[in-house]
C-alpha cells in the first residue's frame, strides 16, 4: 500500500510539472505576440475620415473633395523618395451615426481596384491590429478612422499618441494629418520612420 500510494504520488508530480510547462510554454508565446507592434515589415498610413456635414452620416461637400483628392494624394505617395502606394485599405464599420471613414476612402480604393475591410467598429482597435500582425506582413497598409479612436489605435500598434499628437489627442477642427508607422521586420517600431505629415490637400488647411 505505502509504494502504491508513493507511485501515485511521483505520478501526480510528474503530472503537475508537465501541466505547469505547458503552462510556462503557452505564456511565452503570449508574450512574444505581444512584442510585436504592428505587422512585420509594414508601413501603416492612419488617417481620420474627412469632414462631417452638421446632420447625417455621410460626408460634406468638402468631406468628398477631400476623399476625391486623396485618390491621387495616395497614388503618388511618396516619403523620403520612396513611394509608398497603399496596398491594403482598411475603415471603421459603418454605423448609425457614420459611414465617413469608409467614405473617405473609397474614391481611392475604386480607383486601385481595392476592396475596403470594413469589418471591425471604431472602438475594436485590438482586434484591428491583431488582424494587421496576422495577415498584412509586408503591406502599405491605409486605414481611415474616427479621430476619437485613433489614440487607441495607435496604442494598439504600438505607438505613444502624445509622440504623434497633441497631448496625445486628434484635434476635433483637424482633418488633413497622416499618421505613417513603420515597421521593421520583427513587426517593431521603427522611430526615426515614424511620423505626422501634413496633406494640404484642402484650402484652409493647416499650415
Amino acid at each position: 500500500m505505502v509504494r502504491r500510494h508513493r507511485s501515485r504520488i511521483r505520478t501526480s508530480t510528474l503530472i503537475c510539472r508537465c501541466l505547469f510547462s505547458a503552462v510556462l510554454f503557452a505564456s511565452a508565446l503570449t508574450l512574444a505576440a505581444d512584442s510585436q507592434d504592428g505587422p512585420k515589415g509594414a508601413v501603416v498610413l492612419i488617417i481620420r475620415h474627412a469632414e462631417k456635414p452638421d446632420s447625417g452620416i455621410y460626408l460634406s461637400p468638402r468631406g468628398q473633395e477631400r476623399a476625391e483628392a486623396y485618390k491621387s494624394y495616395f497614388q503618388n505617395f511618396t516619403v523620403d523618395s520612396k513611394q509608398l502606394r497603399p496596398d491594403a485599405v482598411f475603415a471603421a464599420k459603418d454605423s448609425k451615426t457614420s459611414q465617413r471613414p469608409r467614405l473617405t476612402v473609397k474614391p481611392f480604393a475604386k480607383a486601385e481596384k481595392l476592396p475596403i475591410d470594413a469589418r471591425f467598429k471604431t472602438n475594436q482597435t485590438a482586434e484591428l491590429a491583431a488582424a494587421l500582425r496576422a495577415t498584412e506582413q509586408g503591406k502599405t497598409i491605409l486605414i481611415s478612422w474616427h479621430h476619437t479612436d485613433i489614440p487607441d489605435l495607435l496604442r494598439a500598434l504600438g505607438a505613444k499618441p502624445k509622440s504623434l499628437l497633441p497631448g496625445g489627442k486628434w484635434p476635433d477642427p483637424t482633418f488633413d494629418w497622416v499618421i505613417m508607422l513603420s515597421y521593421d521586420q520583427d513587426g517593431h517600431l521603427i522611430p526615426a520612420s515614424t511620423k505626422r505629415i501634413n496633406e494640404h490637400l484642402m484650402p484652409g488647411d493647416s499650415p
